[in-house]
């Protein structure tokens, strides 16, 4: 064996890590992050390997993983003797412990406890009050009117996701002053995730209106807990399921302090990835009329008249594709870590306890390897066995494992819900020649999106039109 390193072992056999260009001491790779951290990841595949090693903050350094037999390895085979990593620890220490940020048999434990609120029953549930909140959106838009359409659906899907918790557990100046706290938490975390712990601990304005807005979310929920406690009355809302959920293996129901932050979690995690898909899907319908008159021609072929439901979802396979080639092309993931809890093999690496390890979904989406004229827009790349046909591990929209996100069914059941209704209403117009660039703080996410909001002209009205009715 060859002598050790700082953070890895390897064997005879396997040959060195190599350690990404840029590093400086005391700093590590703190500068090309800062100067374009996507493009620095995205050029790690190309330059490396399979692995790599970076310095994210002074002294932590970080295992690349880049291949998907090794990702799919680390997220499938390892996955429940892994720790979540520096990310999610961060994450826990903002928001809480919940679901998304335990680790082994505590989050199986979780993940069981919570699953009721996820089922095929209770997302068909949540669909008519989605659907009511975009129709409040798409109602406050003027025609003509130039709207941040990413900043549009961070409302939206907040919104969404708000009702869909509380919608019969807090009455409407509640949840007001609710939705405007959660605000300030979302926009918040992402910041503070990325920071060295000392700064969040600094009396700074930021730290205070975020610390005051996620104690006050907490309040807010905690007492609605109380008063359903009191009223042993179900809602039919998440909250109401959220509370009901036991433990299967010691049958105790979830804390107010739990379920405070399973929400908190849920909020930040699904809004802020949600916001960002449908953005770039409406900028990729923009794009391209052609895909969107094929989106148009499917949801009036299969709806007709009526508004979405639940049971159209899978009806509409030309805008399922749409959704997936975006979740490809302009995936959320920038970093998802992890950390060796003991010594771990990984491929020919021996890794130590404590390794942290990540990977990049945005960048493994856009590999040339597996997809072909990676930077293209095509839903019909989808039409066939492709995602069959893929490396294991290559296409990872909601992770794998045992911490495959819990909410991947309810994410598409918001975006399909949303894309139908705002498309069925109005379309969106790009300014000629403009481009949008993504920017990776906690997730990735579009720049300031510009667009102007014009009326759909319906099918009726098209047919009288011709018809000259």
């Amino acid at each position: 064996m060859t002598p050790r390193r700082e953070h890895i072992l390897v064997t005879a056999a396997a040959p060195p890590i190599p350690k990404a260009a840029g590093w400086l001491p005391l700093v590590g790779h703190a500068i090309p992050l800062l100067r374009d951290n996507l493009g620095f990841i995205a050029s790690l595949r190309e330059a490396h390997g399979p692995v790599v090693e970076i310095q994210l903050q002074p002294g932590q350094r970080t295992i690349i993983v880049q291949d998907p037999e090794l990702i799919r390895t680390m997220l499938v085979t390892l996955g429940p003797d892994l720790d979540k990593g520096r990310f999610f620890d961060k994450m826990g220490q903002l928001l809480g412990d919940s679901v998304v940020t335990a680790a082994g048999r505590v989050h199986t434990r979780k993940r069981r406890q919570l699953q009721p609120a996820f089922t095929h029953t209770e997302i068909a549930s949540y669909v008519d009050t989605m659907r009511e909140q975009v129709n409040l959106a798409i109602g406050g838009w003027t025609p003509g009117q130039t709207l941040d359409v990413r900043e549009a659906m961070v409302g939206l899907s907040l919104d969404m996701l708000a009702k869909t918790v509380f919608s019969g557990s807090l009455d409407e100046e509640t949840f007001r002053r609710l939705r405007a706290d959660l605000s300030v938490v979302m926009s918040g975390v992402g910041t503070r995730i990325m920071m060295p712990d000392w700064v969040e601990r600094l009396p700074l304005p930021f730290n205070r209106r975020f610390n005051d807005a996620r104690d006050a979310v907490r309040a807010t929920i905690s007492n609605a807990v109380d008063e359903l406690k009191a009223s042993e009355h179900a809602t039919g809302d998440m909250l109401s399921m959220l509370l009901h959920a036991k433990d299967e293996e010691t049958g105790e129901q979830l804390s107010e302090h739990q379920i405070c932050s399973e929400i908190l979690t849920l909020a930040v995690a699904g809004t802020e990835t949600t916001a960002s898909v449908l953005s770039w899907v409406l900028y990729e319908l923009a794009r391209s009329r052609d895909i969107e008159d094929r989106v148009h021609t499917e949801l009036d072929e299969v709806l007709g008249d009526h508004p979405v439901t639940f049971d159209d979802l899978t009806q509409l396979p030309y805008l399922n594709r749409v959704i997936t080639e975006a979740l490809r092309l302009h995936h959320t993931g920038w970093l998802v870590t992890r950390r060796t809890i003991t010594e771990t093999r990984l491929g020919p690496w021996t890794l130590p306890a404590g390794t942290e390890l990540a990977y990049c979904q945005h960048a493994l989406h856009r590999d040339p390897q597996h997809f072909p004229d990676p930077l293209r827009f095509d839903p019909d790349r989808w039409l066939d066995d492709t995602q069959t046909r893929l490396s294991p591990g290559a296409f990872l929209p909601f992770g794998a494992g045992k911490h495959k996100c819990i909410g991947d069914r309810l994410a598409l059941t918001e975006l399909i819900t949303a894309i139908a209704t705002i498309t069925r209403a109005v379309r969106f117009e790009l300014a000629p020649g403009q481009t949008v660039r993504p920017v990776a703080l906690a997730t990735v996410r579009p720049r300031s999106m510009q667009m102007t909001v014009r009326l759909r002209e319906s099918s009726s009205r098209k047919s009288s039109a011709t018809t000259g009715s």
